[in-house]
């Protein structure tokens, strides 16, 4: 019954959430839908967290999809164990990369006094999903090694049999725990999205890719500018 809920109830459950939360908050409450960034509160830790974090997981995701979408040809191409050796370093180098900007960004919560009042219980409720994601990532990395290629075998025919309807969930009852922490957590993941500000990332403004150049042009000599004594004119008050 436990495998039940967590492998085919849970996922069908979160997928639901998913759809239709994201759905309703974007039709009924659209400016909420946002990142809500905090840079101009802080921006020198967040710099270091933010891209490490964004890079590590972008990458990890990307992989991910391509072992569930090409199962085939990744089963092909780590055939060979150079490659599947190069691919799964490569995989632990972005987790640890993963780790430190999260770490980062968590740090920077509890300790700029100024970000303490604009963070919400979900804002930690994320940060510890995202923390046990990529703990749990990098425990399978390093003692249930080679998953780039137990993965397109096992995982993705699982993921597949979800979105096609008909769970066959036996090859991942059968792992380690570590795994269906792994699994099941990703799950929750995406069911808490349209809680959330990670909703900010289904509205990505692709637009901007190929808009064309803004330019920016300049009124006063910006040397000057940050030279000056005046406050009015760029120099950071005293007590900020």
């Amino acid at each position: 019954m436990f495998n039940n809920f967590l492998f085919i109830g849970l996922p069908y459950a979160a997928l639901l959430m998913f759809i239709v939360g994201s759905i309703f908050r974007y039709r009924n409450q659209p400016f909420s839908v946002s990142s809500l960034s905090s840079q101009i509160l802080e921006s020198r830790i967040l710099y270091w967290g933010s891209h490490s974090f964004h890079i590590g997981i972008v990458a990890l995701f990307i992989g991910h999809l391509i072992g569930f979408l090409f199962p085939s040809s990744v089963i092909s191409f780590t055939g060979q164990p150079t490659r599947l050796l190069i691919i799964e370093i490569s995989a632990f180098a972005f987790g640890l990369l993963s780790l430190f900007g999260i770490s980062t960004l968590i740090f920077r919560r509890i300790s700029v006094a100024r970000l303490k009042t604009v963070t919400y219980k979900m804002d930690m409720v994320v940060y510890a999903l995202i923390v046990i994601q990529v703990v749990s990532g990098l425990w399978i990395a390093y003692f249930e090694r080679w998953g780039s290629a137990w993965f397109a075998i096992s995982l993705a025919p699982y993921l597949k049999s979800i979105f096609l309807l008909n769970p066959n969930f036996e090859a991942i009852a059968a792992m380690p725990f570590s795994i269906k922490l792994h699994v099941a957590s990703a799950f929750v993941f995406v069911g808490m999205v349209p809680f959330t500000r990670l909703m900010h990332f289904l509205v990505f403004p692709f637009v901007y890719i190929t808009r064309a150049y803004q330019y920016v042009i300049w009124n006063w000599d910006r040397k000057t500018r940050r030279g000056s004594t005046k406050f009015n004119e760029g120099v950071k008050a005293e007590n900020n």
